[in-house]
């Protein structure tokens, strides 16, 4: 099972900027992955110091890959139950997502490379790292690297589906990209990361730079 990066030393984390300073540290999980509560004084733009209390959630940083086939229009997805999606209205929890990981101590391409041949079975030849993100700041400490990376039908060296052992069952996709842009305003794909990978795509289609 993949692990967070230990946290960083407050005094460390204190140095770096003058308008905020860590009190207090506690951790209240290490059952899956981390979950902090963290007490810190914050100065607002008047000037006055303001002192609050949150919780972070620490799973590690990941990468996300969405492959794209320019010549017939068409990307690989998956699909797969996700428990919080589930939880949250979703009815069946099944997710269409781009392949995605956590980093394992890996630098984010060999992290990619890696999840895509255990989700999809698709061998990535060059990925593009296109930009990094944030996802949930306002709790979740996690940065994704996003790459895009172009494939032919031969790329698919073997099945996919990810890992048993990890309790992945992973269905492998591939549809035009028009419709995975139709799933968006439809309702039928509402992974974050999968959105910003796809309009990417579509914007690079558009200006012809892909």
């Amino acid at each position: 099972m993949s692990r967070p990066v230990p946290a960083v030393p407050i005094a460390e984390l204190n140095a770096r900027a003058e308008h905020v300073k860590l009190l207090d540290v506690q951790l209240l999980s290490d059952n899956w992955y981390v979950l902090r509560k963290v007490s810190f004084s914050l100065r607002r733009r008047d000037g006055q110091w303001q002192t609050l209390s949150r919780e972070a959630y620490d799973r590690g940083n990941g990468a996300a890959l969405l492959l794209f086939d320019p010549r017939r229009g068409t990307v690989v997805l998956t699909r797969q139950f996700r428990l919080p999606a589930f939880l949250n209205g979703c009815a069946d929890g099944l997710l269409v997502e781009a392949c995605a990981g956590l980093l394992d101590g890996d630098d984010p391409e060999t992290c990619i490379r890696r999840e895509a041949q255990e989700e999809t079975g698709y061998r990535v030849r060059q990925p593009r790292k296109v930009f990094e993100a944030y996802m949930s700041p306002g709790s979740v400490t996690e940065k994704l690297h996003f790459f895009i990376a172009e494939y032919e039908p031969q790329d698919r060296v073997r099945a996919g589906g990810g890992l048993v052992n990890e309790g992945e069952d992973i269905e492998v996709i591939e549809m035009p990209l028009a419709e995975a842009l139709a799933g968006i305003a439809g309702g039928a794909i509402q992974d974050g990361k999968t959105i910003m990978l796809l309009q990417h795509v579509a914007l690079q289609q558009q200006f012809a730079i892909v």
